[in-house]
């Protein structure tokens, strides 16, 4: 059995742990923006998981840079991923630390080549449309001109920002929530044209198998039509044959 690479090996084994920490990411994210008024002690643990997490993922970078055996070329390949560890470093903002987790996560997602393309749409858009409103809603509440105050006004603008529906009724008013806008925006893009084209490649395949299958029944039809065809001229042969027998006997037989 042939081995695995180092770096696959490594993957594979820490797929479910980093899962794991992306979960233990989001509920710290979540908590101080839901419940604002928490302690200085939760709101001092849950940055210290959100900053642990990301180590978590900046450290498997580090891990699959070592294994790749071709540093160079992993480091081309993986640009999006070094973004993502580098740019909280060079300003540690919260929300950069979601970026940056999100993105480690969705490259990782990628990776594991059990995760069907549904469900990691289906993950990618309940992911953004969770971490937009968190973050859309940390921003915009404490704006003066701000018209999103609360959780559920929050999720309402991420749906019709995702689907590009923009009712209007709500929106951001602060520059750092209208660049989370257009990031949903790309992001919603993005994940239609996923699903669009996944659908349209489930159809094109489906319609071949169904064009493989009648043209297989053809060429079985055509095959049984040469055999039939084959066997009446076989027993046209044996009949003529037969009744050439008769003749010549009937022919050679003595008079009474």
């Amino acid at each position: 059995m042939k081995q695995l690479p180092a770096q696959t090996r490594w993957e594979r084994r820490t797929q479910w742990p980093l899962l794991a920490l992306a979960v233990a990411f989001a509920l710290a994210y979540t908590v101080p923006v839901v419940h604002p008024g928490a302690g200085t002690g939760v709101q001092d643990v849950c940055v210290g998981v959100e900053w642990v997490v990301w180590g978590a993922f900046a450290c498997d970078y580090l891990v699959r840079l070592a294994l790749s055996g071709q540093r160079l070329a992993f480091v081309r390949t993986h640009w999006l991923d070094l973004l993502a560890v580098v740019l909280p470093l060079i300003q540690p903002l919260r929300l950069l630390r979601v970026v940056s987790t999100l993105a480690l996560v969705g490259r990782r997602a990628r990776m594991a080549p059990q995760i069907q393309l549904t469900v990691y749409v289906g993950g990618a858009v309940v992911g953004l449309l969770m971490f937009g409103s968190l973050a859309v809603l940390e921003v915009e509440r404490g704006a003066p001109a701000g018209n999103i105050k609360t959780l559920g006004d929050a999720v309402w603008w991420s749906f019709t920002t995702m689907t590009t529906v923009g009712y209007g009724d709500h929106a951001p008013t602060t520059g750092l929530g209208r660049l989370i806008a257009v990031g949903l925006m790309l992001s919603g893009i993005a994940l239609l044209g996923v699903v669009t084209a996944n659908i349209a490649a489930w159809f094109i395949s489906r319609f071949e198998r169904d064009g493989e299958e009648e043209r297989r029944q053809t060429a079985l039809l055509e095959a049984l039509t040469q055999e039939v065809r084959s066997l009446r001229g076989q027993v046209a042969a044996l009949a003529g044959a037969s009744k050439c027998a008769c003749e010549q006997g009937t022919r050679g037989a003595p008079l009474a």
